[in-house]
């Protein structure tokens, strides 16, 4: 990273000074669409494997350990990539641009890397003086973690620059790094969660230092440029919305703890987490792509065209989500369980209703988060906050209830609650003009076709076969022949929108 204002002059023009015409949602979303269908591919030759390798007790303990992982990433971010996407300088003014990477980067970086030492100078004389010995798991976790934070954040640089071809390149290379070093190592050297951390820790080392690079030659800071207001400003803006990942991180995650402290057994973990990573996999297209393409173009839409640019764009976007969202549903009422299997295998059988619940959830919350966007245009965080917190303790709640009664289940249903509830109070108080429901033709289109699509699967058993594989290609017949073929016809904004992106893609 360029230390002075005259080093700083001889950096990359194409970070400090951006092009008038910057790249449009769909082109973000093509290739966002590429980067995260790659990143699945590998999730779906990643997951069989160590879903066979790993047994329900090994899986389980890997994701319980990185929960808390996760949790303490979002702790020592302190809200950084949330106001680096809202107070980038859209107009590409140099002496902005120098400020925003010493005062929005460079400054929080350094906080966030002090309070990680800060805790792990606290953990390291706790477990010296003998007051508890902690697992190699642990350790980790805890070294993972400023480097997932600075990994995030330079990310989010990139990201607000729209260089999504950038981000697609970096996603595709660190994700195939892991999976091989991740791969390696539980084949090679030890199947346990302990290899799959090694690997891990080894392929965010590389990818982090490939983005140390990038930012030296990117971001220009001076110590000049050093304004302890803006500072301020950011952390006001951010620390809000770092509550509010923290508390969305415990809505997501905190059920596997919870599982493990009500029942005991890691292997409900695991049972859990197997059905739940899977939906994240197939959700990946829903949630994260969109949402990656959506917001530094939402956030530069309300800066210049204000409310009504805002709806236009949520009309555009919303028109293939809610196609999609559907088409997902469909392919979980209709394969889910088909689908797990095949992946897992019979003895991971158990896991296809916690698949088939979550994916349903994830993918229907997501299409309305979009709806009701709006927030943080209007830099309300402390109000995203409390919903958000809400909706997580409302989880918690719902988890002590259930997970007794229920078992593993329970934390599935309480997940789906607290989403439902958190899609409510988030369209309650969108500010006015910029909340927007999906096209009433589309759901009632989509609606149709995958009511017919069910029924048919559902009637004929997939005309009675019983091989796994051959199920799941009939049902992709199905679905093309009764929804995604129907939907094109029916719907022309549809059609053409499709046509759109295969010209653009040539």
């Amino acid at each position: 990273m360029n230390g002075s204002a005259e080093r700083a002059s001889g950096a990359d023009e194409g970070m400090r000074t951006m092009p008038r015409e910057r790249p449009s949602i769909i082109t973000h979303y093509l290739r966002y669409s590429i980067s995260n269908g790659l990143v699945m591919l590998a999730g779906f030759i990643s997951f069989p494997i160590l879903t066979r390798f790993l047994d329900n007790t090994q899986f389980g303990i890997l994701r319980y350990y990185e929960t808390m992982m996760l949790l303490g990433v979002a702790i020592i971010k302190l809200g950084t990539p949330h106001a680096i996407v809202r107070f980038y300088p859209y107009d590409g003014d140099e002496r902005r641009m120098q400020e925003f990477g010493t005062n929005m980067v460079l400054l929080p970086l350094m906080l966030s890397g002090t309070i990680w030492l800060a805790g792990v100078s606290v953990i390291a004389l706790w477990s010296w003086l003998g007051e508890g010995a902690f697992s190699p798991l642990v350790w980790c976790a805890v070294v993972m973690m400023p480097m997932l934070a600075a990994v995030n954040i330079v990310q989010m640089v990139i990201r607000a620059s729209e260089r999504s071809d950038i981000v697609m390149a970096m996603r595709v290379i660190g994700r195939m790094l892991e999976l091989v070093l991740v791969l390696g190592a539980v084949i090679l050297v030890q199947r346990s969660a302990l290899a799959v951390y090694g690997g891990k820790i080894v392929a965010t080392v590389l990818l982090l230092a490939w983005l140390a690079h990038w930012m030296y030659r990117n971001v220009s800071v001076a110590r000049g440029a050093l304004d302890w207001h803006a500072v301020r400003s950011g952390l006001v803006y951010g620390l809000p919305l770092m509550a509010h990942e923290l508390a969305f991180s415990i809505l997501a995650n905190v059920d596997r703890v919870l599982i493990k402290q009500i029942t005991g057994d890691f292997a409900a973990v695991g049972i859990y987490a197997i059905g739940y990573s899977l939906a994240m996999q197939l959700n990946v297209f829903i949630d994260a792509t969109l949402s990656e393409a959506f917001t530094p173009v939402v956030m530069r839409a309300y800066e210049t065209g204000g409310s009504d640019a805002v709806r236009a764009l949520k009309e555009k976007v919303l028109l293939p989500m809610t196609y999609a969202v559907v088409a997902v549903i469909g392919i979980l009422l209709v394969s889910g369980q088909d689908l797990l299997v095949a992946l897992s295998g019979h003895d991971k059988a158990a896991s296809g209703e916690v698949f088939i619940v979550i994916g349903i959830t994830v993918s229907t919350y997501a299409v309305l988060a979009i709806s009701n966007y709006g927030l943080q245009l209007k830099k309300r965080t402390m109000q995203v906050l409390v919903i958000t917190l809400g909706a997580a303790l409302l989880n918690v709640v719902m988890n002590l209830i259930l997970i007794p009664r229920m078992g593993y289940m329970g934390s599935v249903w309480s997940t789906a609650i607290a989403y439902g509830a958190l899609a409510v109070a988030q369209f309650a108080i969108c500010p006015k003009g910029l909340a927007r429901l999906p096209d009433a033709r589309a759901v009632a289109v989509s609606l149709a076709c995958l009511v017919v699509l069910v029924c048919v699967a559902r009637s004929t058993d997939l005309f009675g076969l019983h091989v796994v594989w051959q199920r799941l290609a009939v049902a992709g017949l199905l679905f093309v022949s009764l929804y995604a073929l129907p939907v094109m016809v029916l719907d022309r904004k549809m059609r053409g929108m499709a046509m759109a992106l295969i010209a653009r893609s040539r």
